[in-house]
């Protein structure tokens, strides 16, 4: 129904999140795994901040980049889960409109970066691979932070665009969000007005906000690819190949999981899928980082090692 003229822009004061299970008798296990899944996603990140403050062998641009990209993945999961838990323990399923799109506009900023990053980190590997003899000019540290704070940013403006063009929609019922958190595409579907100009809004910003990344980030790893390739040692090409490994699955993750969520707009019928999707977005990659990137790394493993030992890296 439409509004009356004159009348209060939004009608809706609070949405209903639904959440992930609606059988009271799953709450208490879902609680109990996503709480551990937090701890773990913030304990795991944090131990490879730690890392890499007390090995000076990690004080590279690279591990400047990874550092960052664990802060983000902390705040990411912290925009969600910890509200998601306190509703379960509550049972208090409403969430009032302003703090929903407080937590659209977070979600969406800390994407955003972790977005750019992912391109900053490919771009680093391009130079330290393909252009080795001007990597320590080129990606100086005056470089390091005008990337990270190109991709703040960059990020800002795109999540206070689409926050304030969500707050013109009307919202005058139904209010209930079958989700786990505030999103775009759901909130679209809530909305009694018309939302194709934000649906434009984000499929233009989409293309130019990711889709540039994606392309800078393909050609950066072909002239890799082809570089590795010319090494004659199969030891070189090895060491080449396993620093870029781990960049590339974070990669794949964090844009297929980005693409399914947010190139479906207007499927109704596919909620459930949005959840799992929202999962891997904001529990399962953050988690898995930490073990991606120190995998295959013994420099990442001996100073995680040094962080739980207590002990002191050699000079």
């Amino acid at each position: 129904m439409e509004p009356e003229p004159g009348a209060n822009r939004t009608a809706v004061t609070e949405f209903i999140l639904l959440g992930l299970v609606e059988t009271p008798g799953l709450r208490t296990v879902v609680f109990v795994f996503f709480f551990f899944a937090y701890l773990v996603t913030v304990g795991g990140n944090f131990s490879i901040l730690a890392a890499i403050l007390v090995e000076p062998k990690l004080h590279t641009p690279m591990y400047f980049f990874l550092g960052n990209l664990s802060v983000l993945d902390i705040g990411c999961i912290t925009v969600t889960i910890p509200s998601m838990l306190g509703r379960l323990l509550s049972h208090k399923q409403t969430v009032p409109y302003a703090a929903c799109l407080t937590q659209l506009f977070f979600f969406h900023l800390l994407a955003g970066v972790d977005c750019f990053l992912l391109t900053a980190m490919a771009y680093d590997r391009f130079l330290a691979i393909c252009q080795p003899l001007t990597y320590s000019t080129r990606m100086s540290q005056t470089v390091q932070v005008i990337l990270v704070a190109a991709s703040w940013a960059c990020a800002f403006t795109n999540a206070l665009t689409h926050t304030v063009a969500i707050s013109t929609l009307n919202f005058c019922g139904p209010s209930v969000i079958n989700h786990f958190y505030c999103d775009l595409p759901q909130l679209f579907q809530l909305s009694c007005s018309s939302t194709q100009l934000n649906e434009l809004l984000l499929f233009g910003l989409g293309i130019l906000l990711a889709g540039a990344p994606v392309i800078l980030i393909v050609t950066s790893y072909i002239h890799v690819a082809a570089a590795v390739l010319r090494i004659h040692s199969a030891e070189g090409r090895k060491k080449a190949f396993s620093t870029c490994g781990s960049h590339l699955i974070v990669v794949g993750l964090f844009y297929g999981t980005g693409i399914f969520s947010y190139m479906r707009l207007g499927s109704v019928e596919a909620s459930d899928k949005d959840k799992g999707i929202g999962i891997l977005n904001t529990v399962v990659s953050p988690m898995l980082n930490p073990l991606i990137y120190s995998l295959r790394n013994p420099d990442v493993q001996g100073a995680l090692w040094r962080v739980v030992t207590g002990k002191r890296a050699l000079t």
